[in-house]
């Protein structure tokens, strides 16, 4: 048989004024969410999305793959419920990736993952280190279409645009992956913040050189933070030890209903390695063997002088100073665009300005048959405007130049320049297309910006 010995850690980072990121360490279930929206939201949003997957599983009896995933959909439409009931938390969501114990048909139990967003779970299995969940965002189509490298991908601008998350529509489709267990195993659950700023290597360097998973988790928001710390990050450990001469595939968890009183946990000792922490504690009478964990969510501790404070004090505002600033800029200005095959209308800048997204303002009924062929290019890049009401008048431009041109054409030459009755080629319109800045533009899914929000790197692909 097997037991599991699990360590966590979480902490702000250097950037983030608030921790968005929550985590679940609880006997036969962890999990790991990441919220994203404006204030307080990414808050509200990864903390509900985390109580309604523990509820939710814990009440399906049976604890199976499939009861994992209907948790996580339940955990969804939590989030969706929560935002509709809260103007100001509209658009708001969380990644989630969640590790179980599972229950067999053969009466054996296994592990089973589910999975939404850019958090990741790794196995480090015999010094390998692999990442077992596919991100879902944005640059990892563009691998998977051969169109960037993983190199390219990891310094790519929009690498945080995801195309996945929880919470943001009332269904979502969860990535479920089996996984079948092994003495010596060990499983990372993780947000973002890890794997932006530490590579696969250090990680298994971490994983590798600590072998209590409390000190792992710790050792990892540490190293993090010294590269940077743009953003929240969270660790949780999970380690698959040796129980008795017994099959790997079997873990044994009890049950609510098999629990006599409060969990028992224990500690492994100092010094002692990945298979040598004790025995499981006993349990009810038929029982049988019990996971033995070890859980602490741990903020990293940091050392603070006076010359410290002052010195943070004075780069928060010469850094929030910067931060208003880009933030004006990337919020002063309003663009159309092609969204979701409709004209829609976005503030903010086309591509986004750091961490500072477009937010969607409006999706017009119109799409892009609704006008001439030739503006189809300034859309695609996005067209720039003042304001709102300069951006309604410029798609209202739009369609009027087509419906113009279709009332004046025959049907089998649209699009050919109009001509008077005399049969001279009538003047090009005077109203040229503008210029316009080139690459892609993807909505965000929140609605507000600013250092306090989570990451406006996350979004919903368009």
């Amino acid at each position: 048989m097997s037991k599991l010995l699990v360590g966590s850690a979480t902490d702000v980072g250097l950037v983030r004024s608030n921790n968005q990121d929550q985590l679940l360490v609880s006997p036969g279930l962890y999990a790991v969410a990441d919220g994203m929206g404006g204030h307080a939201a990414g808050e509200v949003a990864s903390s509900t999305a985390i109580k309604a997957l523990q509820a939710a599983f814990a009440a399906s009896g049976e604890h199976s793959a499939e009861s994992l995933e209907s948790a996580a959909k339940a955990a969804n439409r939590a989030v969706w419920e929560q935002a509709r009931t809260n103007r100001g938390m509209l658009g708001m969501g969380t990644t989630l990736v969640a590790l179980a114990v599972v229950e067999h048909g053969d009466g054996t139990n296994g592990l089973a993952v589910a999975h939404i967003g850019d958090s990741r779970l790794y196995l480090l299995r015999g010094g390998s280190l692999k990442q077992l969940t596919v991100d879902h965002s944005l640059v990892q189509e563009l691998v998977d279409d051969g169109q960037i490298s993983q190199a390219q991908a990891a310094v790519h601008p929009q690498r945080h645009v995801l195309t996945r998350a929880l919470g943001v529509e009332p269904t979502v489709q969860v990535d479920l992956i089996d996984v079948a267990p092994k003495h010596g195993d060990r499983y990372l659950l993780c947000s973002d913040g890890l794997p932006r700023e530490a590579t696969d290597e250090q990680i298994a360097a971490v994983l590798t050189r600590f072998s209590d998973p409390s000190e792992a988790a710790k050792e990892l928001v540490t190293l993090a933070n010294t590269r940077g710390g743009s953003d929240n990050v969270t660790a949780v450990v999970v380690d698959v030890l040796a129980n008795e001469d017994s099959p790997e595939s079997l873990i044994v968890v009890p049950g609510p209903a098999r629990s006599s009183g409060a969990e028992k946990r224990r500690r492994a000792a100092p010094g002692t390695g990945r298979d040598g922490a004790g025995g499981a504690p006993a349990g009810p009478a038929g029982a049988g063997p019990a996971i033995t964990l070890t859980a602490r969510a741990t903020t990293v501790p940091k050392r603070v002088t006076a010359r410290v404070v002052a010195f943070g004090v004075a780069l928060c505002l010469v850094v929030g100073g910067a931060i208003a600033c880009l933030g004006w800029y990337a919020r002063s200005a309003y663009f159309v665009t092609i969204s979701k095959g409709r004209i829609a209308i976005f503030q903010g800048r086309p591509g986004g300005v750091l961490w500072f997204q477009p937010t969607l303002v409006q999706r017009t009924a119109y799409g892009p048959s609704s006008v001439l062929a030739y503006n189809l290019q300034p859309l695609d890049a996005g067209e720039m405007e003042p304001s709102v009401a300069d951006a309604r008048l410029y798609v209202d431009r739009l369609v009027s130049e087509k419906r113009e041109a279709e009332g004046v054409t025959p049907s089998g030459a649209r699009g050919a320049p109009r001509r008077h009755s005399g049969g001279a080629t009538a003047p090009a319109p005077t109203t040229a297309p503008r210029s316009h800045s080139t690459g892609t533009t993807t909505p965000t899914l929140t609605t507000a910006a600013g250092p306090g929000a989570k990451k406006a790197k996350k979004t919903t692909s368009t």
